[in-house]
Order: structure tokens, then sequence, then C-alpha cells
């Protein structure tokens, strides 16, 4: 069984790992494939199950292939637009996203919602979030959440409305270490991207595909490198050795004592793959890191 962890001060608790279910909304998946996916992932233990309105099919498939298991899992939405009849980013258009995503995951409350990736323009005006927590007190959801990043994510996380936040987090992207994680103590944090979209799968640059900006990150990190002792990794230029903690001389060259190599710098970071492929993420802060893949 995977380990619990406290969502915040929300009262729910959730799987370290997490299954972020994007990818089963694409049509072209056959559904049997998509059900015995599902359903694999919660018999290993995994009960936070994140999607969102913009996922395709996701949040109807997980319904379809989860709603007799719904006391298992913990659900995870996003939201904001894309409900017809309404304009983007407005309180009705929230009030209506709510009661759509509770139909279409076929569930009479929802765990976590989250805003997705809304405006800080949007958020000051108070709105959307004054329909998400009037969802709240009515009982469709038990926790508020904001998901996105940079600015956005910092008026967020300063307005102090939230229950919680998901934001990327991964060996290519560290911001929200410094930046954010020590100013929501007591919120709950879900790390976004937590493989950075596996950018290793690619041999060369993948042009237009979902990983490209973190293979350019990982690339131009060498990550490449991250190597055990068995064999001499080779160096590049803001490589170095982490228990010599130097720079090598010459880059491309293979290391005179064959030691772990990683980019310079980053953060502690440590994470953890499961037999079914999903990613984990701890901080080195020690707070706990919920995972998935947007």
């Amino acid at each position: 069984m995977l380990a619990q962890r406290p969502y915040g001060n929300s009262g729910i608790l959730v799987s370290a790992l997490g299954l972020g279910a994007g990818q089963i909304g694409d049509a072209r998946l056959d559904e049997a494939a998509v059900g015995s996916l599902l359903n694999a992932a919660v018999d290993a233990g995994i009960t936070l199950i994140d999607t969102a309105r913009g996922y395709g099919l996701s949040e109807e498939r997980i319904g379809r292939h989860l709603a007799a298991r719904r006391n298992e899992i913990v659900l995870s939405t996003k939201l904001g637009y894309g409900i017809d009849g309404f304009s983007d980013w407005t309180g009705p258009c929230i009030t209506a996203g709510v009661e759509a995503a509770l139909q279409r995951l076929r569930t009479d409350r929802i765990d976590i919602v989250h805003l997705h990736s809304c405006p800080a323009e949007t958020l000051a005006r108070g709105e959307v979030i004054d329909a998400l927590d009037a969802a709240k007190r009515a009982g469709n959801l038990r926790a508020i959440a904001y998901s996105g990043e940079n600015a956005d994510l910092d008026y967020a996380v300063d307005c102090g409305r939230f229950d919680g936040f998901m934001a990327s987090l991964n060996l290519c992207d560290q911001r929200v270490i410094e930046q954010v994680l020590p100013r929501i103590a007591g919120k709950g944090f879900i790390a976004k991207r937590p493989s950075a979209n596996h950018p290793w799968r690619f041999a060369e640059r993948p042009l237009g595909d979902y990983s490209e900006e973190y293979w350019l990150r990982w690339r131009a990190m060498d990550a490449s490198n991250f190597v055990g002792r068995d064999r001499a990794p080779l160096c590049s230029v803001g490589a170095r050795c982490v228990e010599r903690n130097r720079r090598h001389r010459q880059p491309g060259q293979p290391c005179a004592e064959p030691r772990l190599v990683r980019p310079w710098p980053v953060a502690g970071l440590s994470a953890r793959q499961s037999s079914s492929g999903l990613p984990a993420a701890r901080s080195r802060l020690g707070r706990p890191a919920l995972s998935k893949r947007r």
C-alpha cells in the first residue's frame, strides 16, 4: 500500500503517488484499456486521480470506470472554461463547471477542484473564487485549489483563499521549492509534471511534443549524464561531481574519478517511479509533494 499524506489542513488524505489522467482523455484510446489502467492504478494503492475539463474524455472515463470505487479514491479536477452557454472565467461558468464535472465523474462530491491556470487579474476580481467557495459550502467539493505557474500562482498563494495548489516541480523545474513551498504552510500541494514529461524518451528534439520544452532544458543541463559508479560519465559545461563539489575542466571528456554527475545547480529533489510508470516527488524541504502528470 502506498503511503498516505495529508492534503494540507483540509482533512483529505491522498496517496504519495498520483495518477494524472490527461492522457486517457484521448478518444483514440481503447475504452477497455483505459478501464484496465484506471483500475490497475487503484489496485496498486493510488488514490489520487487528477483530471480536468480540458482533458478530452478523461472525466467521463473516470466516472465510467471508477464510479463503483468512489470511496477508494480522491478525485481532483480543474475547471473554469469550456461550458456551453457561459463565458469562460466567470462565476456562472465556475458554478456550471462544477455541476458538469459532478455529472461526468458520476459522483455527488469532488474532493479537490482547481481553477485551471486562471489569470491573476481574473482572480483579483474575486468572482471565480467566490463561486468555487460557494460550491464548497454547498457540499459539492471539499477543497478549493489553484493550478498554475509564475505571477498567477504568486497571486493565488498571496490572496489566502485557497486550500491547496498545483505547480510544476521536477528535475528541470524547481522554482517552487524556494519561491512557493515556504509560503504555503498548512496548504495542500500537488507536484505537476514530476518527471518533466519524460524527455529522455527522445534522442532528437521532439518538435511539437508536449515534452519539447523540458527536452530543451534536459539537454541544456546535460542530465543524460545521470549515471552510477559503474561507468565513467561524460562531463559537460555546468556539470560537477557531487562528491568533489567542483566543475570539470574538460567538457565532453570522461571523468577521471567516476562519480554521480548532476547539473549545476540543482536543488535537492528525489524521485521514484512506480511499476505503473507514475512518478512521485518530494522536495528537500521535507514537505509532502504529491505527484501527477498533466
